[in-house]
């Protein structure tokens, strides 16, 4: 958060913890809240609620389940949380695979099951396919149809605009490249949206059964092109 102190893990430092994971005073407060409202019998759907109506934001954001899910990490140095993993290993120890613990009991809330279930439209959004759309996707393809969900590639010209997407990609087996995220999404998404950068790939996207949308999905116009390009062609 722009702005922010770190006055409380300067403190738990200055007594002795271990404070490598750096969030702010301000995050710390959103952890608080959380936690009270899960502590007093609260879903995480209904405290995410609570989040969003205290910060004023007027989308609906839901998790995707109530349930304890963790990502795990299993390394080159033994099996590492998402946290441990991301911030005190900065991404360093090889990486062998990825878990999801947790998953095999977990369901997706009713919350998640009627907004999908009512939607005109579903968008799998420019995320690392690995690590942040996979467990959706775990709870979620049976809801999903292909003609009314559109997925964005996370890769432009062999590049991820943000986090380890590639590295993760090229670990792990997939080529870190849109064909191979396209190809990732074909059960759930009838239609690609693939960069400007990348119109080359167009052929070998469609070879897999997509409709491709192909336009400037880097949004620095907040997203008004993407948009645009996705509400005009569906």
């Amino acid at each position: 958060m722009r702005g922010d102190t770190f006055n409380v893990l300067q403190a738990l430092a200055e007594i002795g913890e271990d404070a490598w994971f750096r969030i702010g005073d301000k995050d710390f407060a959103t952890h608080m809240l959380r936690s009270e409202v899960m502590r007093r019998g609260g879903t995480l759907t209904e405290a995410t609620a609570e989040l969003c109506k205290r910060f004023r934001v007027t989308a609906r954001v839901l998790p995707m389940t109530d349930d304890c899910v963790r990502t795990r990490f299993t390394t080159e140095k033994g099996e590492l949380s998402f946290q441990d993993y991301f911030v005190r290993q900065r991404l360093k120890p090889r990486l062998h695979g990825i878990d999801f613990a947790g998953m095999a009991s977990a369901r997706r809330s009713s919350e998640v099951s009627a907004a999908l279930g009512e939607a005109d439209l579903v968008i799998i959004g420019p995320s690392n396919p690995l690590i942040s759309i996979a467990p959706i996707l775990a709870l979620t393809r049976d809801l999903l149809v292909r003609e009314r969900t559109v997925a964005i590639t996370p890769i432009v010209r062999g590049a991820a605009l943000k986090g380890p997407t590639v590295e993760m990609m090229r670990a792990l087996g997939p080529a870190p490249n849109p064909v191979e995220v396209a190809r990732l999404y074909r059960d759930v998404a009838g239609t690609f949206v693939l960069d400007e950068k990348d119109r080359d790939l167009t052929g070998a996207i469609e070879e897999l059964g997509y409709r491709t949308l192909v336009c400037d999905t880097v949004m620095r116009d907040g997203g008004i092109e993407l948009a645009l390009a996705v509400l005009g062609h569906v």
